[in-house]
């Protein structure tokens, strides 16, 4: 049991304070950790429910913001719907992820978490004008 340090960083450069999540598994998929750490978060989410929703990908009905997604109406965000737009962003190439400093691109790979590991999820910024 260990915990994992879930980082965001963007290609401008930009990079959150990491948070941490209590994992018991010492091996999970990708598919599996994308999918607790979207559950974490919308957890915390829907226990406030504040007008700004700050995750790894926009909910649907949101609005991006500069700290996050606003919320058109406040509403409790679906846990199950948000992992499969974070998957689904995955495979689309909207983020890449980062076990320490080795980029994994298969959902189904099995990752070992040591004490400590830190995973980064790297969002893609689309260019201007492609």
């Amino acid at each position: 049991m260990g915990i994992v340090t879930f980082v965001d960083e963007t290609t401008s450069g930009s990079r959150t304070d990491g948070w941490g999540l209590e994992i018991a598994e010492e091996r999970l998929t990708v598919r599996e950790l994308v999918r607790r750490r979207v559950f974490q978060e919308v957890a915390e989410y829907n226990a406030r429910t504040p007008g700004v929703f700050q995750g790894l990908v926009q909910p649907e009905d949101a609005e991006r913001e500069l700290n996050g997604y606003a919320m058109r109406t406040p509403r409790r965000i679906d846990p199950e719907a948000q992992t499969e737009l974070a998957l689904k962003a995955f495979a689309g190439n909207g983020f890449l992820v980062l076990v320490e400093d080795r980029q994994v691109t298969d959902p189904d790979e099995e990752i070992e978490l040591a004490l400590g590991t830190e995973v980064t999820f790297l969002k893609l910024v689309p260019l201007v004008g492609g």
